[in-house]
């Protein structure tokens, strides 16, 4: 059974800018993607508890390789590029699409996705495109409306039930919620979706 404990252990295990770089495709994984400046990364170091684990940056676009951490033998969280508008050439957007897209087709051991969502600006038409495409991968997704410290909290509420309302109409298992890296809002709900997908 999993419990917290699991994610205050992970370590960094290693960057791999192409899929054969990838560690064995055995176990179970959850990746993390969203658009940039989103919040992902901030995620990451909330639920795991360690500060600067994922590294986060002002200048969209740092993450530029899938970056694995372990969580024991069997289990890892992966840290995917971000998309939107990094400030690189589209040739390399494009590399990362493909990179992205074959991953989420292919690696078996991913058991589920972490949509990351900035509260104040959701449901963009690239997080549609992930949601639309994901949900024909059968692969289960859960969002977390990130920063939702920044907005009171009937905003926040609503803006939540406006996502839950329109993902009714998405194919897939999807889920929705509130989180703050900030102040650890929703931060437990986030740990029991990940002991459903790494048991």
């Amino acid at each position: 059974m999993t419990s917290k404990t699991l994610y205050h252990q992970a370590t960094f295990l290693l960057s791999a800018p192409a899929l054969e770089h990838l560690p064995p495709d055995n176990g179970a994984e959850v990746a993390f993607i969203g658009r940039s400046n989103a919040g992902k990364s901030s995620s990451i170091n909330a639920i795991t508890g360690i500060k600067g684990l994922a590294r986060s940056s002002k200048t969209p676009g740092r993450t530029q390789t899938l970056n694995y951490f372990r969580l024991d033998d069997q289990r890892r969280l992966v840290d995917l590029p971000g998309y939107g508008y990094a400030k690189v050439p589209l040739t390399v957007k494009q590399r990362w699409q493909q990179l992205v897209h074959r991953y989420l087709e292919t690696r078996k051991s991913l058991k589920g996705l972490i949509l990351i969502m900035d509260i104040r600006h959701p449901m963009k038409d690239s997080d549609l495109q992930i949601i639309n495409w994901i949900g024909r991968c059968e692969i289960p997704l859960h969002i977390l409306l990130t920063k939702c410290d920044k907005l009171s909290h009937g905003a926040a509420s609503s803006v939540l039930r406006q996502v839950e309302q329109d993902l009714q109409s998405r194919p897939g298992a999807l889920s929705v919620q509130l989180f703050s890296s900030l102040d650890r809002t929703g931060l437990e709900q986030a740990w029991a979706i990940l002991n459903q997908w790494l048991p």
